[in-house]
């Protein structure tokens, strides 16, 4: 286990820390997802919480993907087969791409755990940005990989330039763009600068399963012009389907072998498969899920900037707070008051991760931290070291 995510386990209690370690321990044989991070971090569950700390989406499937659901239930005690193929063929359409590039999965938590497995070894390194998505670590410690962990820039994009000089040995670079957890982009620029200069035989993995939440352009245009680029996608975060799983792998076929050789026999729940294709097929979703997603986090914004709070600015939904103090602690102060917010990245100790929820949801949160950052709650919170005094090899980090 490589020593930053020993750090944060230190945050977690010791039942949680266990169940984290565990979980790295067993990682050959365990894919690593949001949700068990999630939970691992969660302090316990208190009923009618507010639960704004997995990146789930409030709003759930879309009513054509539930009737699709409830019509297909009847013959869900077969092995529907052809249900994976019509997904495919719909997403291929749309996108302009070969079906032969596209590959459906359990959400894309399995495509990003075989990929890392397939790309990375003890020869060939695991990049990644810092503060990152943690699941491509724990499976890059399964295939005995390099983990190079490099700090986002000034604008918390991917340093794609510090990375390549971290990673000449690199088999996989991931980019997280929107990232979790800091919801900013990384230009479509640096990613083709990142892929022009690579070593020879390394590949560019881009998730995308927060892309639905702004205008940005996707990266498919490189997986057609047949770079060494694997972009995933998932139907868990604007489409609703976080607890039905479903998600794409699309990459050129020489490199989708190399993904599927670890992965098996992929079946997909039924049930996933045509909430899926109906939610492709509704072609207001993705602008309306925006626009809705957009407003509520832009009143969050409006409301932390009028009581002077510091946050790192969003595209997606979720950001990261600076509660100018061991994260942690607000963390467990924030569930006393039954409101759950996200886990604390090491390289960011005084930051915790806050999901976007509903409108009334955002609403109790607004209380609840106001109540926990003036002392009126049971917890007493202690502040951490003035800002910029945290610092990495020198430079002070952004707060």
């Amino acid at each position: 286990m490589n020593r930053s995510l020993a750090m944060s386990f230190r945050n977690l209690s010791p039942s949680r820390r266990t169940f984290l370690q565990l979980s790295a321990a067993a990682a050959a044989l365990q894919i690593v997802t949001e949700p068990l991070l999630a939970a691992a971090a969660r302090p316990p569950f208190a009923k009618d919480g507010v639960m704004i700390d997995s990146n789930e989406n409030p709003l759930g499937p879309c009513q054509a993907a539930r009737d699709a659901i409830s019509a297909i239930i009847p013959q869900s005690g077969r092995y529907l087969d052809h249900l994976t193929d019509e997904l495919i063929h719909t997403f291929a359409q749309q996108e302009g791409l070969n079906p032969d590039y596209v590959r459906a999965f359990p959400g894309s938590s399995p495509a990003l755990r075989f990929a890392v497995i397939g790309f990375t070894s003890p020869q060939k390194s695991y990049v990644t940005a810092d503060p990152g998505y943690e699941a491509g670590m724990m499976a890059a410690s399964a295939s005995g990989a390099r983990i190079v962990k490099v700090p986002l820039n000034k604008s918390y994009a991917h340093d794609v330039k510090a990375m390549l000089a971290a990673g000449p040995d690199a088999g996989l670079f991931y980019i997280c763009s929107p990232n979790n957890p800091t919801g900013t982009l990384t230009p479509h620029s640096d990613i083709e600068y990142l892929v022009e200069n690579k070593p020879k035989g390394s590949v560019v993995m881009v998730d995308e399963a927060y892309i639905h939440f702004c205008d940005a352009p996707s990266t498919l245009d490189l997986v057609k012009a047949g770079r060494d680029v694997v972009v995933l996608r998932t139907f868990s975060k604007t489409y609703g389907m976080a607890g039905l799983r479903c998600g794409f792998a699309v990459a050129r076929p020489d490199l989708m072998e190399k993904i599927m050789d670890r992965a098996g026999w992929n079946f997909m729940p039924v049930t996933a498969l045509v909430a899926a294709s109906a939610s492709l097929k509704d072609s207001r979703l993705v602008p309306e899920r925006r626009s809705i997603n957009a407003s509520i986090r832009r009143e969050t914004f409006q409301w932390l900037d009028r009581n002077s709070y510091s946050y790192i600015p969003s595209e997606s939904n979720c950001f990261l707070l600076d509660t100018k103090r061991p994260g942690k602690q607000v963390i467990d102060a924030m569930a006393q008051q039954n409101v759950f917010i996200g886990r604390i990245w090491p390289v960011l100790p005084t930051h915790v991760r806050i999901t976007v929820g509903t409108h009334d949801e955002m609403q109790q949160f607004q209380t609840a931290f106001q109540k926990v950052m003036h002392g009126t709650t049971a917890f007493s919170l202690q502040p951490t070291r003035p800002a910029g005094s945290v610092r990495r090899n020198g430079v002070p980090l952004p707060s």
